[in-house]
Formats: structure tokens, C-alpha cells, sequence
């Protein structure tokens, strides 16, 4: 039999202690698991269930209240599933070979966004305010007074829990906005801390800047739904994400021209399309925060916007390039929702059609744009959310805002998170290496990163371009 071999010190001194393939790192869990534990006993005192028996269900105020709890609760489930939405459209405007890498992102990065808002972002978001700037009270969901998270106490203000969950739905979109911007090329593990840290960290920095009555908020910047604090945040992260990160292979020539990588599945594409579509009714209505008569205007603006951005990219693509693109009738949809989240509330039915119309336009010319100067993005987020993130904050002027406030909003809130995502991304890839190997990319992440295919069975490009090589090498002979 084969001799044994001694396992090798490590730098921890502790290889006695590890079995032989336990990374070191792994240690990193000990010193989380004791915060854990120690935080355990007051966290799980901060219980949000409220007594039904003390509750006057004949009280018109409690009624009300319930309402409100039940619809914001019914909003929250629509922006949940636009985590589905996000991985129809991503993995359907990404190559077959990628697959299981995108969806596995987009439904990981909710479960990461969500622990990540309950540990550190709801309260840095929503606690006790310091000076306009930061939330200090109520990690962990602690605390069982509502005035922690800025909240009235039931009926008049929501309970915390539904306040959470809604909250949390926001702060999943914008890491889930990176996703398909750094496709097909990251590593899934430094995708995932990034997540963790833009959630639990830099997300609700800006976000209680405006949302919890900070300083954007007191200087009169109006943003209701997000088109900056939640689409233009995950469009800055996305865009510097992309940039460190660079191209993928094949994708841009020496000469500058382009190199068309074209998605597997136009079809789900389409459906995820039409599942955000649906989800922006939780998204934007949902943002009244409580069950009132302006739910269905709020409803209209934004299907108003969302129609007049599709129809306005599908002829902007059809003059510029010739033909109806249908990834453009995709992007020009969602352009329109995203324009429309700033203002949704104040803008008139003309005002959301103008609002999406520019959206749809600038969309088409917005993914050239970023084409032209070579940062990749497999399926437009950059476009889509930065882009006309920033267009819609500031068409909030057209329903009444304040420009110099709202450019002041633009600039501080993606300013911020541009830098934080620097700091970040340039970290990982200083110490991880944030990009899989050239190996991987080309034989695609579903095998380098998860040891799986999305379409076992099914012909690939891989096998494709094989069998094109041996047809020409039997001609040859």
C-alpha cells in the first residue's frame, strides 16, 4: 500500500486540525458563527407578530391597516418574482453554454441580498438617523419599536415585517441589475460577495440619503420608485463591474468593429421581459406604500411609459439598422419602466408617454454607444438602468421637481456607488481574480463553474464548431 504522506504546515498552524481538502479560509466562518451567536438571544427577543387580541377588527383605522399591510405584502411578491423576469431575460440574451451560471445567479443573489438587508442594510437603510446620512439601530432585525425603522405604530404605519419584506425586494433587484451586465465571464464566487456587499452596504447608504428623510430627501431630490436609488445604484455597479471585468473573448476586434455574440433563446427572453413587466406593478404602485386611489394611476403612468419606450425602440432600431430587433422591442419595454419609476407618481399621462418615448430611443443608441467604446454587456443593463435610470430622475422636472436638486440626487448617489463598486471590484480582483479562466469562458461556465449542463443532450456551439473542423478536415483528404 501507498505510504501516507504528512500533511503540510499552513500559514494558520493549524493543519492538524483540518481535514486534507478543508481550505483555510474556511476558518473565516468560525469568528461569523460566534457574531451569530452572540447577537442570537437579543435578536430573537425583537418579535414583530402583533397581537391579534388586542386589535379592533370593527375599527375602520385597524381595517385600513390591514390593507395596507395585505397589498404592500402582495407588491413585495410581484417584485420577488422579478428575480424569474431577470433570469428568463439574461439567460435567454446569453449563449446556451452559460446557462445554468445565470440562472443559478439570479436565484442565489436573493437569497444573499435578503441576509445580507437583514443583517446590516435594513437598519443602515431605515434605522435611527445620523445626521441625513446613515441608519445606526436595528441590525438584525432587533429592535420591536417601529419608530426604529421610521415606521407609525399598527394600523397607521406598517408592521416591520412587511416593511422588510418589501424593502428587501428593492435591494435584490439592483445586485441583480449586475448580473447580466458582467456575464458570461465572472467568477460565481466574487459575484456573490460583491452581492453581499452592494446590498448590505452601499445600496442603503443612498438609499437613506433619500428614502428615510436624509439629506437628498431634505434638499427636495424626488425619486418615488427608484429609477436612481435602486436601477441607476445596480446600472453604476454594473458599469464599473463590466469595465474592470473587460470583454468577452471574440467580442470586439483589433480594428474596433464588433463581433455579434447572439443569445440562445429569444423566446424566455420575451417571457422575462413580460414577467418584469408584470412585477413593476408591485414595483411602482407598491411604492404608494399603502392601498390608496392613486394605486391605479400610478398603474397607468407605467404602462403608458413602458408602451411608448417599446414602440419608440422597436422604430428607432427598425430606421438605424434596417430591421425590427426584438432584443431592442425587449430593451425599449424596460427602458420605459425604468424611466418612468422616478415620477411615476406626479406625471401626467402626455409626460409618461414622453418620459418612455425618449427612454425607447435612448436605449437603442445608449447599447451602440457602449459597444463603440468596447465595455461589453451581454444583454443591455447598463443601458437600460443607468442610462434611463438617470434619464427618468431627471424627467421628474417635467412633473414639477426641482432640476438642480435632482441633478444633485444623479450625481451624489452614483458618484458614491461608483466608487464603493471600484473599491470592490478592484479588491476581488486583487485578491480572487474575478474573471474565470480563458479555458472556462470558452468552454462555458456551466461546466468550469457548476459541473452541469442547462440543456444536457441538446446540441451546443461547442459541438458545432467541432463538427464544422472534422467536415473541413474530410474534405481536405
Amino acid at each position: 500500500m501507498r505510504e501516507r504522506q504528512p500533511i503540510a504546515p499552513n500559514r494558520f498552524g493549524l493543519s492538524w486540525l483540518l481535514p486534507r481538502r478543508v481550505k483555510p479560509y474556511w476558518l473565516a466562518c468560525i469568528p461569523l458563527a460566534a457574531i451569530l451567536v452572540v447577537i442570537w438571544d437579543g435578536a430573537a427577543a425583537a418579535q414583530h407578530a402583533l397581537d391579534l387580541d388586542t386589535l379592533d377588527f370593527s375599527d375602520p383605522a385597524v381595517i385600513k391597516g390591514t390593507l395596507d399591510a395585505i397589498f404592500i405584502f402582495f407588491c413585495a411578491v410581484l417584485v420577488i418574482a422579478m428575480n424569474a423576469g431577470f433570469g428568463m431575460l439574461e439567460t435567454g440574451f446569453c449563449r446556451q453554454k452559460n446557462a445554468v451560471n445565470i440562472l443559478s445567479k439570479n436565484l442565489i443573489v436573493f437569497g444573499i441580498a435578503t441576509l445580507a438587508y437583514w443583517a446590516i442594510g435594513f437598519a443602515l437603510m431605515y434605522g435611527t438617523d445620523f445626521r441625513g446620512f446613515i441608519g445606526t439601530a436595528g441590525f438584525f432585525l432587533s429592535s420591536s419599536d417601529p419608530a426604529t425603522y421610521g415606521l407609525e405604530p399598527f394600523p397607521a404605519g406598517l408592521p416591520i415585517s412587511v416593511s422588510f419584506l418589501f424593502q428587501v425586494a428593492f435591494a435584490a433587484t439592483a445586485a441583480t441589475i449586475v448580473s447580466g451586465a458582467v456575464a458570461e465571464r465572472i467568477k460565481f464566487t466574487d459575484f456573490l460577495i460583491f452581492s453581499f456587499l452592494l446590498v448590505g452596504i452601499s445600496y442603503p447608504i443612498t438609499g437613506h440619503w433619500q428614502w428615510a428623510g436624509g439629506w437628498l430627501s431634505q434638499l427636495g431630490f424626488a425619486d418615488f420608485a427608484g429609477s436612481t436609488v435602486v436601477h441607476s445604484v445596480g446600472g453604476w455597479a454594473a458599469l464599473v463591474g463590466a469595465l474592470i471585468l473587460g470583454p468577452r473573448q471574440g467580442k470586439y476586434n483589433a480594428d474596433g468593429s464588433v463581433n455579434a455574440l447572439p443569445g440562445h433563446n429569444m423566446s424566455i427572453a420575451m417571457l422575462g421581459c413580460l414577467i418584469l413587466w408584470i412585477g413593476w406593478y408591485g414595483f411602482n404602485p407598491g411604492s404608494e406604500l399603502a392601498a390608496t386611489p392613486n394605486v391605479p394611476y400610478i398603474a397607468v403612468t407605467t404602462t403608458l411609459s413602458a408602451a411608448a419606450g417599446g414602440v419608440a425602440a422597436t422604430f428607432t432600431a427598425w430606421i438605424k439598422d434596417g430591421k425590427p430587433d426584438l432584443s431592442m422591442i425587449i430593451n425599449g419595454i424596460l427602458a420605459g419602466l425604468v424611466g418612468i419609476t422616478a415620477g411615476c407618481d406626479a406625471a401626467s399621462y402626455p409626460v409618461a408617454v414622453f418620459i418612455g418615448l425618449v427612454a425607447g430611443i435612448i436605449v437603442v443608441f445608449s447599447v451602440a454607444f457602449f459597444d463603440s467604446i468596447k465595455i461589453d454587456d451581454p444583454v443591455g443593463a447598463i443601458s437600460v438602468h443607468l442610462v434611463c435610470g438617470i434619464w427618468g430622475t431627471f424627467a421628474v422636472v417635467f412633473a414639477g421637481g426641482d432640476p438642480v436638486a435632482q441633478i444633485v440626487g444623479i450625481l451624489s448617489i452614483g458618484g458614491f456607488t461608483a466608487l464603493f463598486s471600484f473599491i470592490v471590484w478592484t479588491a476581488l480582483k486583487a485578491t480572487l481574480g474575478i474573471r474565470v479562466t480563458p479555458e472556462e469562458e470558452l468552454e462555458g461556465l456551466d461546466i468550469g463553474e457548476h459541473g452541469m449542463e442547462a440543456y444536457s443532450g441538446f446540441v451546443k456551439e461547442a459541438d458545432v464548431l467541432a463538427g464544422s473542423s472534422s467536415s473541413v478536415f474530410r474534405g481536405d483528404e
